[in-house]
């Protein structure tokens, strides 16, 4: 059971780490457009579905749209995202200028990047939850003894206490790489 349990922490963690490499940290990165949804063909799809995007210079992003009729869209969801860039249109092609950060704007990243941790210690914290019902409905049923609850317990919860850890190690790491660019 502790194995399944880690396996979801470590999965919602994933997705936090997932989500930091999203942000803009000043430098071009294909993965800060990596969260960016287009509407195309009357669905949302990731913005990778649409063309192939690069990195042709330090401070430049290239987005090579293959179907022309989905550059507006594409156009209108960069800029209507949170990521705060200013899209610019050449045929099929959308470059990108990464411009440097301001002190607000980093400010602002560093908000929405305690917003993602937060929401990914809710989520250990709601695994964790569901795993000390299943020890208590498995006590309960007579399945375990009230020792093995309690070691069970304190395994669980240091469990969390790891993971919880390392939400705040990697939080504390992507707010010093934006404040310091």
């Amino acid at each position: 059971m502790l194995d399944n349990l880690r396996k979801k922490m470590n999965a919602g963690y994933e997705n936090l780490l997932r989500d930091f490499r999203s942000l803009r940290t000043g430098r071009a990165s294909v993965t800060i457009l990596d969260n960016i949804m287009v509407e195309a063909y009357g669905s949302l799809v990731p913005l990778q579905q649409v063309g192939t995007i690069s990195a042709p210079e330090a401070k430049m992003l290239s987005i090579q749209i293959w179907d022309s009729s989905l550059v507006k869209p594409t156009e209108i969801a960069i800029r209507n995202s949170p990521v705060g860039l200013s899209p610019v249109v050449d045929s099929q092609v959308i470059r990108i200028t990464i411009p440097d950060l301001s002190e607000e704007r980093r400010k602002e990243i560093c908000k929405l990047a305690g917003k993602y941790a937060e929401q990914t210690r809710i989520s250990i914290r709601n695994i964790r939850r569901e795993g000390m019902d299943e020890i208590k409905k498995q006590e309960k049923n007579g399945e375990i003894s009230e020792d093995q609850l309690k070691r069970l317990s304190e395994d669980v919860q240091k469990l969390t206490d790891e993971f919880i850890k390392k939400i705040d190690s990697s939080q504390t790491i992507k707010e010093n790489e934006i404040m310091k660019i």
